[in-house]
């Protein structure tokens, strides 16, 4: 009788004990599932890459509508309407543009898309746990953090480091590293849930002084 005692604690712990783990995929998946009742946002960017950094105002609209405003570099500014791939550089007074396909498509890692493509081609785990910790020394910001790692060579990105808010669920720090080690660190913050944003947010005039370039993403 004690034997059986033992082992039906045994088994109780273990029940319970299995009932408060939840793996990484599945922790994730609950993310982008999250992501996919959102039906627009807007939030604060930050995107470093060595010693560049630059900063703007992000806007996005379900399903694949999406808009970065920079203010740092002040005017540049990044759009996709759905159909057409715009990016204006005040720098150089250029404007690039691409036709998107379906075997195109972008789809940025904050959306419902893009973290499922990410489930797609990459081993979802746990940096450290399942626990919430601060995002960076200092701060008191409290994240779960997951390392996801490509299952080929493929991938833009040997793997990816994503921080999402404990509270909102809402990405606050990606860090991909390229196949070369260049480390690439997207900052996202005060984010705006469900503004009900026009379609007209995502019609983008370049100016005319511009030159224009087509097609760029697959130009000699």
């Amino acid at each position: 009788m004690k034997k059986i005692l033992t082992v039906l604690l045994m088994l109780c712990s273990a029940s319970l004990f299995a009932q408060t783990i939840t793996t990484a995929s599945a922790y994730f998946k609950t993310i982008s599932e999250y992501y996919a009742t959102l039906k627009d946002y807007e939030a604060d960017f930050e995107i470093k890459i060595e010693k560049q950094e630059t900063a703007g105002k992000l806007s996005f609209k379900a399903p694949d509508l999406l808009r970065l405003d920079y203010s740092h570099p002040e005017e540049q500014v990044i759009c996709f309407n759905g159909d057409m791939l715009t990016i204006y550089l005040p720098d150089s007074s250029a404007v690039l543009q691409q036709q998107i396909t379906s075997e195109t498509g972008v789809s940025s890692v904050a959306t419902a898309q893009g973290l499922s493509l990410l489930s797609r081609y990459y081993t979802v785990a746990y940096e450290t746990g399942q626990t919430a910790e601060p995002l960076e020394d200092g701060s008191d910001e409290m994240v779960v953090k997951f390392i996801l790692s490509r299952k080929s060579a493929a991938e833009a990105f040997r793997y990816l480091k994503i921080a999402v808010s404990e509270n909102t669920k809402l990405i606050r720090r990606v860090e991909a590293v390229t196949p070369k080690g260049e480390v690439i660190i997207f900052n996202f913050d005060e984010y705006k849930l469900n503004q009900d944003i026009s379609d007209q947010r995502f019609i983008y005039d370049a100016p005319s002084s511009a030159n224009n370039y087509n097609n760029f993403l697959f130009s000699e």
